[in-house]
């Protein structure tokens, strides 16, 4: 949904991350890539998330646990009533249907189409079915067809266990943007950045799992410093103009959104995000830092 968790990976779920892939069995919960952001009388935590994740990476941490048990109220990237909807994968076809002149060939180019055209033939799809849809679309659809094949599990993601967990404790839980947004990011790119999206797609695809382990491994390590460098800041470098409309627009636009929970006087807010919008410089942490708010990390693991 880069060398990060590939992007159709991590825009599959929210339009972007990844995780167990028979991951072995561990004793100790994840380290929580976890914030707290204070003004004078409330807080917002941010909590980064993979989208997909396995039976193993649960219970999470106590530090976690505790950060839902404070917050009157939740918010992810959309709404759990959006998310859950049947009718959002028919939305994002329709918005993907071809109707740009010329044909799917000639956008990508004959490289680009011959490792298509073998992906196609290796996994028995229907080439005349894709070429009505739009690059994107399809890097999209190879993304989540890899993904299964790796077991990756949606229904485990972190979202989706703290869309229920709200739901459970009659918690409020909302989204920052509409799933109209993120259609609108994706359906928004130009023919260049389908082209990249699609080609990242395949490599993932022709590389196999490996990416995708070692990022759930700096996940469930906590380590920010590593995602960074594995994920967004060689997303950043290779697909600047991607890095800007999937991660960067997306966290100005919902800056204000999380200010105004802020405003509120002891209501608590846990926003659960991908783990890339939290990261560097361009990322939610230290954009409402340099704001003023106080920020400090929640990882009592990593004191240790």
């Amino acid at each position: 949904m880069p060398r990060m968790p590939r992007l159709p990976q991590r825009l599959a779920a929210s339009l972007i991350v990844l995780s167990a892939l028979a991951w072995p069995l561990r004793a100790e919960p994840p380290v929580p890539l976890l914030w707290k952001v204070s003004d004078a009388d409330n807080s917002i935590y941010l909590l980064g998330s993979f989208h997909l994740l396995g039976e193993d990476d649960y219970p999470l941490s106590a530090d976690v646990q505790a950060a839902f048990a404070d917050a009157e109220d939740l918010m992810f990237e959309l709404s759990p009533e959006e998310a859950a909807s049947g009718a959002l994968p028919m939305q994002m076809a329709q918005a993907a249907m071809r109707r740009r002149a010329g044909d799917l060939r000639g956008d990508l180019g004959p490289e680009l189409w011959a490792r298509l055209q073998a992906y196609v033939a290796s996994n028995k799809l229907s080439m005349a079915m894709l070429e009505g849809f739009e690059p994107w679309f399809i890097g999209l659809t190879v993304g989540i067809l890899e993904m299964g094949k790796q077991g990756l599990n949606p229904a485990l993601g972190l979202d989706r266990h703290f869309m229920e967990a709200a739901a459970r404790a009659g918690k409020p839980a909302a989204g920052l943007e509409p799933a109209s947004e993120q259609i609108a990011v994706l359906a928004g790119m130009s023919l260049d950045e389908q082209r990249q999206m699609l080609a990242e797609a395949l490599q993932q695809a022709e590389e196999g799992p490996t990416q995708a382990r070692r990022l759930h491994a700096a996940w469930r390590a906590g380590d920010a410093a590593r995602l960074w460098n594995e994920m967004a800041a060689e997303m950043r470098r290779d697909y600047p103009a991607l890095y800007a409309r999937i991660n960067v627009a997306r966290n100005d636009a919902w800056l204000p959104k999380l200010e105004q929970r802020l405003a509120r006087k002891d209501d608590d807010t846990l926003v659960v995000v991908g783990a890339l919008h939290l990261l560097g410089g361009d990322g939610l942490v230290e954009k409402l830092r340099a704001k003023g708010y106080r920020v400090e990390r929640i990882c009592s693991a990593c004191a240790h």
